[in-house]
């Protein structure tokens, strides 16, 4: 027998290989067993009456279920916050004015240095229940904000420390190239040197990163320096991903592609080259909305330019203190069609399909298809195209990771 059976659901499957709009499997149902998903189609595909073919059975009346979202880009662990910042944009001075002047990522690494692990973790918590309130079963969690290797450490063990705990499926990724550290100002080439010969190689012998990234940008890091880093993954058979493209046109993503990488991130200033490299090494886009309003950018990405060249495109949060500190995926869905042009399926793929190919997880999450996890949200909703729609209404009546409950599902 299965262990869960889902009957009277509509899926929004995400499948590509589904002829309907989202995947959809309207008047449906879906079995799991062992966390899995064992089987799924219509009600009246199924070989016996439901409750001779399950240990439990779940009635939704008519509810859509997606695939749990996936928030493939976050910074979700950071000491302290940067409101006053927030004042001074307000103000008229522009993000590099404040990072050039020693705000920015800089005054978060202070606080973050500052903080114990346990002030990380509780602070960090909120911000991960968030995510998941609104239907997140996985979401990836930057370093970034230590700049040496012990903080970049103590940073990817509280990540890990948060799956552990939290029930969610955690990626951790090491951003030790986000910003040149205070310490270092005058001497970039032995900072590279830390993040190559100490960090990476300290994060992979413990085992607490899943990939390594790097912010190519004029205010951070050139791509020489980026491709050392790069070099140094690839060392330890660690994937790459790239903040790339937001406020210039470095090439980062042209060299995120010789490398294969998973990810470009941001995008804003992509060129008709770098669609085009990314799409030949089929390096996914992630689209940071969150960061281009709060940050009141003028430059789109170009999607579609991105479309014509069939690459893929994931959405995001970008969860940090100071560019994006949004814990809204359901908000995300919303900018991502209003601010950059996505379609509701577009955008919902987005968070679904594409963003499980960002994190290297498309063969295990992102589609409600036979064999992947039971990751699964359940939606009061009447079409999929309400979850890009809404602002400020939260849908979701359950939430299943692998198989169980983390969120009460509705059963009336």
């Amino acid at each position: 027998m299965w262990d869960t059976l889902l009957v009277n659901v509509n899926l929004a499957t995400m499948d590509a290989t589904q002829p309907a709009p989202y995947g959809a499997v309207r008047d449906a149902a879906l079995a799991i067993t062992d966390g899995r998903i064992d089987w799924l189609g219509p009600v009246s595909d199924l070989p016996d009456a439901p409750e001779e073919l399950a240990r439990e059975v779940i009635e939704f009346g008519g509810q859509w279920a997606t695939p749990g979202l996936i928030d493939c880009h976050t910074h979700l662990v950071f000491g302290g916050n940067r409101a006053a910042e927030f004042e001074q944009r307000l103000q008229g001075v522009s993000y590099e004015e404040i990072a050039r002047a020693g705000g920015g990522i800089i005054s978060t690494v202070k606080a973050t240095r500052a903080a114990s692990k346990e002030q990380l973790y509780e602070a960090a918590l909120p911000r991960l229940r968030a995510l998941q309130n609104e239907g997140v079963t996985t979401v990836e969690i930057k370093s970034g904000y230590g700049l040496d290797t012990t903080s970049e450490i103590k940073m990817l063990e509280v990540a890990r420390a948060l799956g552990r705990v939290e029930d969610m499926r955690v990626i951790t990724t090491l951003l030790g190239a986000h910003a040149l550290p205070p310490e270092y100002r005058d001497s970039r080439e032995k900072y590279i040197d830390l993040v190559c010969k100490e960090m990476i190689p300290t994060a992979a012998e413990q085992g607490l990163a899943d990939a390594v990234d790097a912010f190519c940008e004029n205010i951070a890091f050139t791509t020489g320096e980026t491709e050392r880093v790069f070099e140094a993954a690839a060392v330890h058979h660690l994937p790459v991903k790239l903040h790339a493209e937001q406020l210039s046109d470095s090439g980062g993503s042209e060299l995120a592609a010789r490398y294969n990488a998973l990810s470009v991130d941001h995008l804003e200033y992509l060129s008709e080259e770098g669609i085009r490299a990314i799409a030949d090494s089929g390096t996914v886009a992630v689209l940071l909305p969150g960061a281009f309003y709060f940050l009141k950018e003028t430059k789109l990405p170009p999607v579609q330019g991105l479309r014509d060249a069939g690459v893929p495109v994931a959405i995001a949060s970008d969860c940090n203190p100071g560019s994006s500190p949004v814990t809204s995926p359901l908000l995300m869905l919303n900018m991502a069609c209003t601010l950059f042009g996505l379609t509701p399926e577009e955008a919902l793929t987005g968070m679904t399909r594409n963003a499980a190919r960002a994190l290297g997880l498309d063969d295990k999450v992102g589609t409600l298809v036979k064999g992947k996890a039971a990751d699964i949200a359940l939606w009061d909703i009447s079409h999929p195209a309400e979850l890009s729609y809404w602002v400020g209404h939260n849908p979701l009546t359950g939430l299943l990771k692998d198989g169980h409950e983390i969120t009460p599902c509705n059963t009336a």
